[in-house]
């Protein structure tokens, strides 16, 4: 594995350097609400963004949440030093999923929640970036095919019954489950925290179609917009809104000032189900989603253009994309990961062979995925029993490759 420290530099200057200038700067016009030179002493001696127990650092501190269903084997990758953690096993795990700090292990019995120990906070004019200690935080009683979302306040978790729960974020982070809050009713689609309340699909439209509804975090019902929303599939938080994938395109619901309004973006054109968009993947803070559009092409959403592209690509197993600019990324079968041009369709880059074995042998979830952020992408190869790094901006180049002593057969990062 090559020492290599992923960096941004920017005129010679070390990025961290100015990343915590500019952090710094961010931070010293902000107002505390506190003005007496008894409240300034403390404001001094308690930084902005301060949190308990944790370092901040002054660059993004990714990491990868690893697992192996058939032997339980779990680790959490460093790409800042490079070191993997071994932590305890999770078997028969049959899906992983993150919201950038959490690693949420779905099983038949659960949903182990694992603190990776990195996160981001986004202050919109700045952000913080924090690294503390790994650690379990509990168990969810839902588990396999449970949906779970949060934001910096509440996590919700909405199982296969369609019955939803929301946990007070500051439980996980102090290492425990805690007592969650029931939400009424049950939920067509997923119940995902937005503009500090919470976006979900009824079977209360006409028809028993689905409908978009908005709760507070205490439950309440709040005015919503009059929209449905039939065979929902998939829902992503972007900057633009909360997307539902639908049977006729997408569902933006927005908040602006207190109030909801639902915008649909339209394929155009009817679609039989098994080329819609059912699962979104795309880069935290990104409005550029993407889906499998049946077996041969790749849907790329552009939220803030509330545009459809379908690029023809070979066999797809897995896509994703930084979206602004950079390349479609897509996994195909024959075990390279291509790069595809979002405007013209055109393949831009190709990788040699980066995976061991049928890139499709893992199924239901248990395969090679693509993951995103702002310089990196990470692909696992579960039967190469390693990770590669690739920096999309550079022809697709492997910057690194992690050997490990497990099978990564499930993978998400952290840090976002």
């Amino acid at each position: 594995m090559s020492l290599f420290v992923r960096k941004n530099v920017t005129a010679g200057v070390p990025a961290a350097f100015v990343a915590l200038v500019l952090l710094t700067a961010g931070c010293a016009g902000q107002d505390d609400g506190t003005s007496s030179p008894e409240a300034g002493s403390t404001a001094s001696a308690t930084p902005h963004g301060y949190v308990e127990g944790a370092q901040e650092a002054a660059e993004q501190q990714s990491r990868l949440v690893l697992n192996d269903p058939a032997t339980g084997d779990t680790r959490v990758l460093d790409l800042i030093t490079g070191g993997a953690h071994e932590e305890s096993r999770t078997t028969g795990t049959t899906e992983l999923t993150t919201d950038g700090r959490f690693g949420y292990f779905h099983t038949p019995d659960g949903t182990r929640v694992l603190d990776a120990g990195t996160w981001t906070v986004d202050h919109g004019d700045h952000v913080h970036y924090y690294r503390a200690a790994i650690r379990d935080a509990g168990r969810f009683p839902a588990g396999s095919g449970a949906r779970v979302r949060g934001d910096a306040a509440v996590t919700a978790v909405t199982g296969e019954d369609g019955r939803a729960t929301v946990h007070r974020r500051a439980d996980l982070e102090e290492g425990r489950v805690g007592s969650p809050r029931t939400l009424p009713g049950t939920h067509a689609g997923t119940v995902v925290p937005y503009a500090e309340h919470l976006l979900t699909l009824t079977g209360d439209g006409q028809g028993g179609t689905p409908k978009v509804a908005v709760y507070d975090r205490e439950g309440g019902r709040v005015e919503s917009p009059d929209t449905t929303c039939e065979d929902p599939a998939g829902d992503a938080v972007t900057r633009r809104g909360v997307v539902f994938g639908c049977a006729d395109g997408a569902l933006l619901v927005r908040e602006d000032d207190g109030d909801f309004t639902a915008e649909r973006i339209p394929y155009g054109r009817d679609l039989p189900a098994g080329e819609r968009a059912s699962s979104f993947r795309h880069r935290a803070g990104s409005d550029t989603l993407t889906a499998p559009a049946g077996d041969r092409a790749v849907w790329v959403l552009d939220v803030t253009e509330r545009t459809w592209t379908r690029v023809e690509t070979g066999p797809v197993v897995a896509a994703n994309t930084a979206g602004e600019g950079s390349p479609l990324l897509v996994l195909e079968t024959d075990g390279a990961l291509h790069g595809y041009d979002t405007a013209t369709g055109e393949q831009v880059a190709r990788t040699g062979r980066l995976l061991t074995g049928n890139p499709r042998a893992g199924g239901g979830g248990r395969g090679p995925v693509i993951e995103v952020d702002r310089s990196r992408a990470y692909l696992n190869d579960p039967e190469g029993s390693r990770v590669h790094e690739i920096d999309y901006n550079d022809g697709l180049r492997v910057a690194r490759t992690f050997d490990l002593d497990m099978k990564p057969a499930l993978m998400v990062e952290t840090g976002r």
